[in-house]
Protein backbone atom coordinates (compact mmCIF):
# COMPACT_ATOMS: atom_id res chain seq x y z
CA UNK A 1 0.00 0.00 0.00
CA UNK A 2 1.63 3.59 -0.99
CA UNK A 3 2.26 5.91 2.14
CA UNK A 4 -0.18 8.20 0.59
CA UNK A 5 -3.12 6.07 0.99
CA UNK A 6 -2.40 5.19 4.54
CA UNK A 7 -1.98 9.04 5.41
CA UNK A 8 -5.26 9.41 3.36
CA UNK A 9 -7.19 6.85 5.71
CA UNK A 10 -5.46 8.71 8.78
CA UNK A 11 -7.31 11.74 7.62
CA UNK A 12 -10.35 10.64 7.04
CA UNK A 13 -10.12 9.21 10.81
CA UNK A 14 -9.85 12.93 12.40
CA UNK A 15 -13.26 15.22 13.35
CA UNK A 16 -12.89 18.15 14.43
CA UNK A 17 -16.16 18.37 15.15
CA UNK A 18 -15.84 15.33 17.69
CA UNK A 19 -12.72 17.04 18.98
CA UNK A 20 -14.55 20.92 19.98
CA UNK A 21 -17.01 18.78 21.29
CA UNK A 22 -14.90 16.43 23.56
CA UNK A 23 -12.82 19.39 24.70
CA UNK A 24 -16.15 21.24 25.81
CA UNK A 25 -17.34 17.84 27.84
CA UNK A 26 -13.75 17.61 29.57
CA UNK A 27 -14.08 21.50 30.62
CA UNK A 28 -17.18 21.23 32.06
CA UNK A 29 -16.19 18.32 34.15
CA UNK A 30 -13.55 19.76 35.55
CA UNK A 31 -15.33 22.72 36.57
CA UNK A 32 -17.67 20.92 38.17
CA UNK A 33 -14.98 18.63 39.77
CA UNK A 34 -13.01 21.81 41.03
CA UNK A 35 -15.69 23.62 42.14
CA UNK A 36 -16.22 23.84 46.24
CA UNK A 37 -13.17 22.19 46.79
CA UNK A 38 -11.07 22.60 50.29
CA UNK A 39 -7.54 22.75 48.71
CA UNK A 40 -6.01 22.27 51.84
CA UNK A 41 -7.69 19.02 51.89
CA UNK A 42 -6.21 18.21 48.21
CA UNK A 43 -2.94 18.89 48.88
CA UNK A 44 -2.96 17.03 52.58
CA UNK A 45 -3.79 14.30 50.86
CA UNK A 46 -1.03 14.13 48.56
CA UNK A 47 1.36 15.08 50.95
CA UNK A 48 0.42 11.97 53.12
CA UNK A 49 0.98 9.35 49.77
CA UNK A 50 3.57 7.00 50.43
CA UNK A 51 5.21 7.41 47.12
CA UNK A 52 7.07 3.45 47.27
CA UNK A 53 3.86 2.31 46.41
CA UNK A 54 3.41 4.85 43.14
CA UNK A 55 6.55 3.35 41.88
CA UNK A 56 5.68 -0.15 41.81
CA UNK A 57 2.13 0.80 40.36
CA UNK A 58 4.44 2.98 37.37
CA UNK A 59 6.05 -0.59 36.66
CA UNK A 60 2.98 -2.36 36.74
CA UNK A 61 1.12 0.20 33.94
CA UNK A 62 4.40 -0.67 31.51
CA UNK A 63 4.05 -4.32 32.29
CA UNK A 64 0.66 -3.81 31.06
CA UNK A 65 1.51 -2.21 28.16
CA UNK A 66 4.11 -5.07 27.19
CA UNK A 67 1.30 -7.86 28.02
CA UNK A 68 -1.03 -5.85 25.54
CA UNK A 69 1.64 -5.56 22.80
CA UNK A 70 2.37 -9.91 23.28
CA UNK A 71 -1.48 -10.34 22.79
CA UNK A 72 -1.62 -7.91 19.71
CA UNK A 73 1.53 -9.92 18.36
CA UNK A 74 -0.45 -13.22 18.54
CA UNK A 75 -3.25 -11.58 16.33
CA UNK A 76 -0.51 -10.55 13.70
CA UNK A 77 1.13 -14.07 13.25
CA UNK A 78 -0.98 -15.37 11.00
CA UNK A 79 0.07 -12.18 8.73
CA UNK A 80 3.48 -12.38 9.70
CA UNK A 81 5.39 -13.45 12.89
CA UNK A 82 6.95 -9.56 13.69
CA UNK A 83 9.93 -8.74 15.86
CA UNK A 84 8.48 -8.20 19.79
CA UNK A 85 10.65 -5.28 19.86
CA UNK A 86 8.99 -3.39 17.43
CA UNK A 87 5.68 -4.60 18.33
CA UNK A 88 6.09 -3.27 21.91
CA UNK A 89 7.87 0.15 20.50
CA UNK A 90 4.35 0.80 18.18
CA UNK A 91 2.36 -0.22 20.96
CA UNK A 92 3.66 2.44 23.60
CA UNK A 93 3.96 5.36 20.52
CA UNK A 94 0.24 4.68 19.56
CA UNK A 95 -1.00 4.95 23.30
CA UNK A 96 0.88 7.86 23.37
CA UNK A 97 -0.71 9.08 20.65
CA UNK A 98 -3.69 8.55 22.19
CA UNK A 99 -2.90 10.66 24.82
CA UNK A 100 -1.76 13.52 22.52
CA UNK A 101 -4.43 13.26 19.88
CA UNK A 102 -8.09 13.41 19.32
CA UNK A 103 -10.60 10.70 18.09
CA UNK A 104 -8.31 7.75 19.30
CA UNK A 105 -6.22 8.52 16.40
CA UNK A 106 -3.39 6.17 17.81
CA UNK A 107 -4.26 3.16 16.65
CA UNK A 108 -4.08 4.22 12.88
CA UNK A 109 -0.86 5.62 14.39
CA UNK A 110 0.13 1.73 15.95
CA UNK A 111 -1.13 0.38 12.58
CA UNK A 112 1.14 2.33 10.42
CA UNK A 113 4.32 2.64 12.28
CA UNK A 114 4.44 -1.62 12.24
CA UNK A 115 3.48 -1.88 9.03
CA UNK A 116 6.44 0.60 8.18
CA UNK A 117 8.75 -1.34 10.34
CA UNK A 118 7.55 -4.72 9.23
CA UNK A 119 6.29 -4.42 5.53
CA UNK A 120 3.27 -5.39 6.10
CA UNK A 121 -0.03 -3.86 5.04
CA UNK A 122 -1.17 -1.09 7.17
CA UNK A 123 -4.89 -2.06 6.82
CA UNK A 124 -4.54 -5.62 7.45
CA UNK A 125 -2.57 -4.31 10.90
CA UNK A 126 -5.90 -2.19 11.38
CA UNK A 127 -7.84 -5.08 11.42
CA UNK A 128 -5.79 -7.39 14.03
CA UNK A 129 -6.61 -4.01 16.37
CA UNK A 130 -10.04 -4.08 15.98
CA UNK A 131 -9.69 -8.10 17.09
CA UNK A 132 -7.38 -7.05 19.90
CA UNK A 133 -10.40 -3.72 20.94
CA UNK A 134 -12.85 -7.09 20.90
CA UNK A 135 -11.00 -8.92 23.35
CA UNK A 136 -10.78 -6.19 25.92
CA UNK A 137 -14.41 -5.67 25.09
CA UNK A 138 -15.12 -9.33 26.15
CA UNK A 139 -12.43 -8.49 29.40
CA UNK A 140 -14.30 -6.00 30.24
CA UNK A 141 -18.18 -7.56 30.28
CA UNK A 142 -16.62 -10.25 32.32
CA UNK A 143 -15.44 -8.15 35.04
CA UNK A 144 -18.78 -6.24 34.45
CA UNK A 145 -20.65 -9.86 35.29
CA UNK A 146 -18.07 -10.67 38.45
CA UNK A 147 -18.93 -6.95 40.02
CA UNK A 148 -22.67 -7.27 39.33
CA UNK A 149 -23.46 -10.92 40.93
CA UNK A 150 -20.71 -10.63 43.50
CA UNK A 151 -20.99 -6.96 45.10
CA UNK A 152 -23.59 -4.12 45.61
CA UNK A 153 -22.78 -0.74 46.04
CA UNK A 154 -22.89 0.78 49.39
CA UNK A 155 -26.47 2.86 50.30
CA UNK A 156 -26.86 5.99 47.86
CA UNK A 157 -24.92 3.60 45.16
CA UNK A 158 -27.84 2.49 43.39
CA UNK A 159 -27.91 4.87 40.15
CA UNK A 160 -24.21 4.83 39.90
CA UNK A 161 -24.88 0.49 39.66
CA UNK A 162 -27.77 1.15 36.82
CA UNK A 163 -25.05 3.27 34.97
CA UNK A 164 -22.41 0.45 35.19
CA UNK A 165 -25.86 -2.13 33.70
CA UNK A 166 -26.33 0.09 31.00
CA UNK A 167 -22.87 0.28 30.20
CA UNK A 168 -22.63 -3.13 30.32
CA UNK A 169 -25.56 -4.13 27.59
CA UNK A 170 -23.67 -1.38 25.79
CA UNK A 171 -20.49 -2.84 25.85
CA UNK A 172 -22.19 -6.35 24.89
CA UNK A 173 -24.74 -5.18 22.29
CA UNK A 174 -21.37 -3.05 20.81
CA UNK A 175 -18.93 -6.22 20.43
CA UNK A 176 -21.81 -8.62 18.90
CA UNK A 177 -22.40 -6.11 16.27
CA UNK A 178 -18.73 -5.58 15.96
CA UNK A 179 -18.22 -9.18 15.60
CA UNK A 180 -20.92 -10.13 13.27
CA UNK A 181 -19.93 -7.68 10.62
CA UNK A 182 -16.43 -8.74 11.06
CA UNK A 183 -17.47 -12.02 10.50
CA UNK A 184 -20.02 -11.09 7.17
CA UNK A 185 -16.95 -9.37 6.09
CA UNK A 186 -14.68 -12.45 5.92
CA UNK A 187 -17.29 -15.01 5.03
CA UNK A 188 -18.81 -12.57 2.06
CA UNK A 189 -16.19 -10.53 1.21
CA UNK A 190 -17.10 -10.58 -2.62
CA UNK A 191 -20.53 -9.03 -1.79
CA UNK A 192 -19.50 -6.83 1.16
CA UNK A 193 -17.21 -5.22 -1.59
CA UNK A 194 -19.96 -5.08 -3.91
CA UNK A 195 -21.92 -3.38 -1.40
CA UNK A 196 -19.21 -1.13 -0.20
CA UNK A 197 -19.15 -0.27 -3.66
CA UNK A 198 -22.67 0.91 -4.61
CA UNK A 199 -22.70 2.99 -1.13
CA UNK A 200 -19.35 4.69 -2.49
CA UNK A 201 -21.04 5.57 -6.32
CA UNK A 202 -22.35 8.72 -5.73
CA UNK A 203 -18.67 9.81 -4.49
CA UNK A 204 -16.10 10.92 -6.57
CA UNK A 205 -13.93 8.24 -8.38
CA UNK A 206 -10.93 9.45 -7.05
CA UNK A 207 -12.00 8.94 -2.96
CA UNK A 208 -13.32 5.45 -4.16
CA UNK A 209 -10.06 4.34 -5.94
CA UNK A 210 -8.15 4.69 -2.23
CA UNK A 211 -11.21 3.34 -0.29
CA UNK A 212 -11.60 0.45 -1.92
CA UNK A 213 -8.06 -1.35 -2.03
CA UNK A 214 -8.17 -0.13 1.79
CA UNK A 215 -10.94 -2.15 2.60
CA UNK A 216 -9.89 -5.36 0.45
CA UNK A 217 -6.59 -5.07 2.38
CA UNK A 218 -9.15 -4.62 5.99
CA UNK A 219 -11.13 -7.81 5.13
CA UNK A 220 -7.59 -9.82 4.18
CA UNK A 221 -6.27 -8.82 7.96
CA UNK A 222 -9.48 -10.14 9.76
CA UNK A 223 -7.68 -13.35 11.46
CA UNK A 224 -10.38 -15.00 14.25
CA UNK A 225 -8.40 -17.36 16.37
CA UNK A 226 -7.73 -20.63 14.29
CA UNK A 227 -6.64 -23.01 16.68
CA UNK A 228 -7.48 -23.98 20.62
CA UNK A 229 -3.79 -23.06 21.40
CA UNK A 230 -4.12 -19.61 20.33
CA UNK A 231 -7.36 -18.88 21.67
CA UNK A 232 -6.07 -20.34 25.02
CA UNK A 233 -2.81 -17.82 24.70
CA UNK A 234 -5.05 -14.94 23.72
CA UNK A 235 -7.72 -15.68 26.62
CA UNK A 236 -4.31 -15.75 29.39
CA UNK A 237 -2.48 -12.50 27.64
CA UNK A 238 -6.21 -11.02 27.64
CA UNK A 239 -7.04 -12.07 31.60
CA UNK A 240 -3.14 -10.85 32.44
CA UNK A 241 -3.90 -7.50 31.11
CA UNK A 242 -6.89 -7.10 33.28
CA UNK A 243 -5.03 -8.71 36.46
CA UNK A 244 -2.51 -5.92 36.05
CA UNK A 245 -4.83 -2.62 35.64
CA UNK A 246 -6.85 -4.14 39.01
CA UNK A 247 -3.57 -5.03 40.74
CA UNK A 248 -1.95 -0.90 39.82
CA UNK A 249 -5.06 0.63 40.72
CA UNK A 250 -5.37 -1.00 44.28
CA UNK A 251 -1.61 0.07 44.23
CA UNK A 252 -2.50 3.64 44.03
CA UNK A 253 -5.35 3.48 46.36
CA UNK A 254 -3.26 1.61 49.02
CA UNK A 255 -0.57 4.64 48.63
CA UNK A 256 -3.27 6.93 49.97
CA UNK A 257 -4.07 4.54 52.65
CA UNK A 258 -7.05 3.33 50.86
CA UNK A 259 -8.13 0.12 51.92
CA UNK A 260 -11.01 -1.50 49.56
CA UNK A 261 -12.07 -4.94 48.49
CA UNK A 262 -10.53 -6.26 45.24
CA UNK A 263 -14.59 -6.43 43.43
CA UNK A 264 -15.05 -2.35 44.78
CA UNK A 265 -11.72 -1.89 42.84
CA UNK A 266 -13.16 -3.58 39.96
CA UNK A 267 -16.17 -1.53 40.01
CA UNK A 268 -13.87 1.70 39.82
CA UNK A 269 -11.53 0.11 37.02
CA UNK A 270 -15.45 -0.23 35.25
CA UNK A 271 -15.97 3.77 35.39
CA UNK A 272 -12.91 4.29 34.19
CA UNK A 273 -13.05 2.18 31.21
CA UNK A 274 -16.72 3.44 30.41
CA UNK A 275 -15.48 6.87 30.59
CA UNK A 276 -12.69 6.82 28.11
CA UNK A 277 -15.74 5.90 25.64
CA UNK A 278 -17.06 9.45 25.93
CA UNK A 279 -16.16 11.73 24.02
CA UNK A 280 -13.27 13.70 25.84
CA UNK A 281 -10.27 16.32 25.21
CA UNK A 282 -7.22 13.76 24.20
CA UNK A 283 -6.11 11.95 27.29
CA UNK A 284 -9.72 11.36 28.49
CA UNK A 285 -9.07 14.19 30.57
CA UNK A 286 -12.45 15.19 32.77
CA UNK A 287 -14.08 12.19 32.13
CA UNK A 288 -11.40 9.91 33.24
CA UNK A 289 -11.15 11.77 36.65
CA UNK A 290 -15.06 12.26 37.11
CA UNK A 291 -15.67 8.54 36.93
CA UNK A 292 -13.11 7.74 39.54
CA UNK A 293 -14.54 10.77 41.51
CA UNK A 294 -17.63 9.62 41.72
CA UNK A 295 -16.69 6.05 41.53
CA UNK A 296 -15.05 6.12 45.21
CA UNK A 297 -17.23 8.89 46.44
CA UNK A 298 -19.46 5.82 46.33
CA UNK A 299 -17.81 4.19 49.08
CA UNK A 300 -17.31 6.65 50.98
CA UNK A 301 -14.16 8.58 50.44
CA UNK A 302 -14.15 12.98 50.71
CA UNK A 303 -14.60 14.41 47.33
CA UNK A 304 -11.00 16.15 47.64
CA UNK A 305 -9.40 12.71 48.77
CA UNK A 306 -11.20 11.30 46.01
CA UNK A 307 -9.98 13.64 43.51
CA UNK A 308 -6.22 13.59 44.99
CA UNK A 309 -6.35 9.99 43.75
CA UNK A 310 -8.22 10.24 40.19
CA UNK A 311 -5.60 12.70 39.46
CA UNK A 312 -2.50 10.52 40.46
CA UNK A 313 -4.18 7.63 39.00
CA UNK A 314 -4.54 9.69 35.04
CA UNK A 315 -0.84 10.62 35.93
CA UNK A 316 0.54 7.03 36.17
CA UNK A 317 -1.40 6.21 33.18
CA UNK A 318 -0.82 9.30 31.20
CA UNK A 319 2.67 10.59 31.78
CA UNK A 320 5.10 7.13 31.68
CA UNK A 321 3.70 6.16 28.35
CA UNK A 322 4.06 9.58 26.38
CA UNK A 323 7.71 9.44 28.22
CA UNK A 324 8.76 5.93 26.76
CA UNK A 325 6.51 6.87 23.57
CA UNK A 326 8.53 10.27 23.23
CA UNK A 327 12.09 7.87 23.66
CA UNK A 328 11.02 5.83 20.54
CA UNK A 329 10.00 8.69 18.62
CA UNK A 330 13.38 10.62 18.93
CA UNK A 331 14.78 6.31 18.27
CA UNK A 332 12.93 6.41 14.98
CA UNK A 333 14.25 10.14 14.15
CA UNK A 334 10.36 11.36 14.11
CA UNK A 335 8.42 13.24 16.61
CA UNK A 336 5.10 13.92 17.89
CA UNK A 337 4.34 17.14 15.35
CA UNK A 338 5.56 14.30 12.38
CA UNK A 339 2.62 12.72 13.18
CA UNK A 340 0.20 15.78 14.47
CA UNK A 341 1.20 16.97 10.67
CA UNK A 342 0.35 13.15 9.20
CA UNK A 343 -2.99 12.91 11.05
CA UNK A 344 -4.17 16.81 10.08
CA UNK A 345 -7.06 16.84 7.81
Amino acid sequence: MKKANVLQMLKFAGCDKRLWLGLGVSLLLLFILFRRINYGRLLAAFSEMDYRYLLVSVLFTLIGYFLRAVRWKLLLTPLKDPGMRNVFSATIIGYMANNLLPARLGEFVRAYILGEREQIDKSAVLATLVMDRLFDGFSVLLLLVIALFTIKLPNGGEEAQKYLEYGGYATLLASLIVVLFLAVMKKYPLWTMNSLARLLKPLPTRFTAKVIPLSVSFIEGIRFPSSPLQMTLLLITSILVWAQAVWTLDLTLQAFSIDLPVTAVIIVLLFLVLAVMVPASPGSVGTFHAACVYGLMAYGLPKEKALSVALMVHGINFFPVIFLGLYYLLKENSSILDLKANLSP
